[in-house]
């Protein structure tokens, strides 16, 4: 059991790893908010929750990729993409700009910044998971 947490921490905070899915993260989400085509995935009825839940993750996934940045550059990075998913879907004819999406992709990241013990937390910048650690676990 000690050697599955120690690979599940080792994990949590490799940090090039997180970065990777934050990328591709944003870029699907970017996808099906543009899309005209049926979602390929399986998702809620409620848009809302879909909102929501999308930002959720994504601001998950930041706080694992940087774990070191601060909440104040996270929620507004996060809201301003996804205004700017909104403008981009207020271009295009089959979608519409809606600022209770906005207002759900805020929920979704006010969720996503409450605190999580022992989950994510901060590193000193020299801490680097994949070249050893001293802590426990």
């Amino acid at each position: 059991m000690a050697f599955l947490t120690q690979r599940i921490r080792f994990l949590l905070e490799y940090q090039p790893f997180w970065q990777v899915i934050l990328v591709v993260s944003a870029a699907f989400i970017m996808y099906l908010a543009t899309t005209s085509e049926p979602y390929p995935v399986p998702s809620s009825d409620n848009d809302k929750f879909n909102h929501a839940l999308a930002f959720l993750q994504l601001t998950i996934v930041t706080r694992l990729a940087w774990p070191g940045l601060s909440r104040l550059w996270i929620a507004p990075g996060l809201l301003a993409f996804g205004v700017a998913i909104e403008v981009v879907q207020a271009q295009l004819p089959y979608r519409t700009f809606a600022v209770a999406d906005i207002l759900a992709d805020a929920a979704g990241i006010a969720i996503g910044l409450l605190p999580f013990p022992d989950f994510i937390r901060r590193r000193k910048a020299n801490d680097k998971p994949w070249q050893g650690s001293d802590r426990n676990g």
